[in-house]
């Protein structure tokens, strides 16, 4: 099916290109959101008529998404989830969540502005994207942490499994310490037992 497109669309084209996508794609998506109009006469004409209004419209709402853009590329957010003590979490991150998070930054971002390269299952900090006008893409860190001690030390550098090795090296060392203690007590004792 062909349509010409109303907006630049990822992957297919930019705005007043007529293209071939499947009628699935069309019908399901392209045609109900606004993206796109079928490729008839009429509906040429009529495009190349609000031509200048389209593109003004579009240049008006990504310099908007420019500016939230500048706000909120290179931001962090914390999202916390309980998770096992290697670092995989129960379940997954979303992309409601990243939308919650930045909205309650003071962002409005909706959840399909949200872009996850690859599904977030662990601990640590992941890069996201938002995606706030098919122009104009930001990038944020979301730091996903058990806690808000653990988010602070995560963004400092250091990953859980860090911790753990630090928190396992010290139980050990008091441990040891322990047994050196209980063995200089015994050899006392066997020391006054003798005389």
């Amino acid at each position: 099916m062909q349509v010409i497109l109303l907006e630049r669309v990822a992957k297919l084209g930019q705005m007043g290109d007529v293209v071939n996508v499947k009628q699935g794609y069309a019908r399901n998506f392209l045609l109900p959101q606004g993206k796109a109009l079928r490729a008839s006469d009429a509906n040429i004409k009529a495009f190349e008529s609000q031509k200048a209004q389209l593109e003004a419209r579009n240049a008006e709402t990504k310099a908007e998404a420019q500016a939230v853009a500048e706000k909120l590329d290179g931001q962090t957010f914390v999202v916390i989830r309980s998770a096992s003590d290697s670092g995989a979490l129960y379940g997954s991150v979303t992309t409601r969540d990243v939308a919650d998070a930045a909205t309650a930054a003071g962002f409005t971002v909706d959840r399909k502005q949200v872009v996850l390269r690859a599904p977030i299952k662990e601990l640590g900090l992941h890069e996201v994207s938002i995606v706030l006008h098919p122009e104009v893409e930001a990038t944020i860190t979301l730091n996903v942490a058990r806690s808000a001690e653990e988010a602070e030390l995560q963004a400092q550098g250091k990953s859980i499994q860090d911790l753990a090795a630090e928190a396992d090296a010290e139980a050990e060392f008091e441990i040891a310490e322990l047994f050196d203690d209980i063995g200089g007590a015994s050899s006392d004792e066997d020391g006054k037992d003798r005389n």
